[in-house]
This record gives C-alpha cells, sequence and structure tokens, in this order.
C-alpha cells in the first residue's frame, strides 16, 4: 500500500541492462531471459516499463557500453531515464515520469545489484513506493577483487536482506519472475 495519493499503477523499472553494465556478469544471459520475459509481460498488461540507463566511464550516452543490450528492445513509447548516480531517483526525472503514469509500485530488475539496485529499492522506498525485486532478474559483476562477497552471494544476499525491509505505510517483496504479479500489493 504505497504512501502516494492516487498513484495506483505498478511499472516494470529496468536498471542499467546496458552492454558495458552487465557484460561477464553473473549469470547474465539468464537475466537477460528474465528481464526480457518479464518486458514481454508488463507490455501485454499493459504495465509501464521504464528504462534506466546509467552514464559513466565506459558508459557515456551513445557509447557501445550505454546500449541496452541486443537481446532487449525498448519501444519508442517507453520512458528512459538517463542517471548518474545508484539511485535511479536522485538527480533524474524518474519521479516525474512515474507521477505522469500514476505509479506507486515498482517492479525492479537489472544490475548492478551492489549498487545500482540497492540503491533504488532505497530510494523507491525512502519516497514512499512499493517495492518489488524479482530475486532471479538482478545481477552483479565480481568485485571479489577488492574485497567484496563472490556475486551469487552478493545476490543472495539481497534478495535475502529486501525480504525482511519494511517501512510504515508501504509494502516490499522479494518474487521469482515466474511469480510477478503486476497488480498492486496488498
Amino acid at each position: 500500500m504505497t504512501t502516494l495519493e492516487d498513484r495506483p499503477n505498478t511499472a516494470l523499472l529496468v536498471v542499467d541492462v546496458q552492454q558495458g553494465v552487465v557484460e561477464g556478469n553473473h549469470e547474465r544471459d539468464a537475466v537477460v531471459a528474465n528481464v526480457g520475459t518479464l518486458v514481454d509481460r508488463a507490455r501485454q498488461e499493459q504495465v509501464p516499463v521504464v528504462w534506466v540507463q546509467h552514464e559513466g566511464r565506459g558508459t557515456e550516452e551513445g557509447s557501445d557500453g550505454w546500449q541496452i543490450v541486443p537481446e532487449l528492445a525498448p519501444d519508442a513509447a517507453e520512458a528512459r531515464v538517463r542517471k548518474r548516480y545508484g539511485d535511479a531517483f536522485e538527480d533524474t526525472d524518474l519521479e516525474g515520469v512515474l507521477a505522469d503514469r500514476s505509479v506507486g509500485r515498482l517492479v525492479v530488475v537489472g544490475a548492478q545489484t551492489g549498487a545500482c539496485i540497492r540503491s533504488t529499492l532505497h530510494g523507491a522506498l525512502a519516497r514512499g513506493y512499493d517495492a518489488t525485486l524479482v530475486t532471479d532478474a538482478h545481477t552483479t559483476e565480481d568485485l571479489t577483487e577488492w574485497g567484496a562477497p563472490p556475486p551469487d552471494q552478493v545476490i543472495a544476499h539481497t534478495n535475502l536482506y529486501w525480504s525482511f525491509t519494511s517501512a510504515p505505510g508501504r509494502t516490499t517483496e522479494t518474487v521469482e519472475t515466474a511469480e510477478v504479479d503486476f497488480g498492486p500489493l496488498s
């Protein structure tokens, strides 16, 4: 039950599924396939799909690394949000895009689990959104060289703690691709 008034709709938020972001990531092909499944379902159910693209080193706007992976094809009518920070709401027009579509609930997929996915989930919750993390539709790179846990553990930990995250008047959940329901949370 989102705290945002008159925002009954759900949107699929596809975060940073870009060539320069997911290349070499943990279970990349399976995750991209799951994202594609959800994009197709959202379109069939007339649920807004919002594409977020990170701009930075290796993902400069217009570069090969900035492009959405070739397996996925954003529709020209679907919103695109450019970001420079982990949280897709920070210094972007995402809030306006969602408000225009009366969205109060997000189904979140994409990359990188330990950075942009976590930041965006928390950013959504702090701003009053209900937020669903699709457990088998997000991925991350291997940062063990710098002391991080292996990617599968980062993903498992994020899935675990999001399943226990809560805030007054908002709902969070974790589900697998096959279990996603784009209707409102109760």
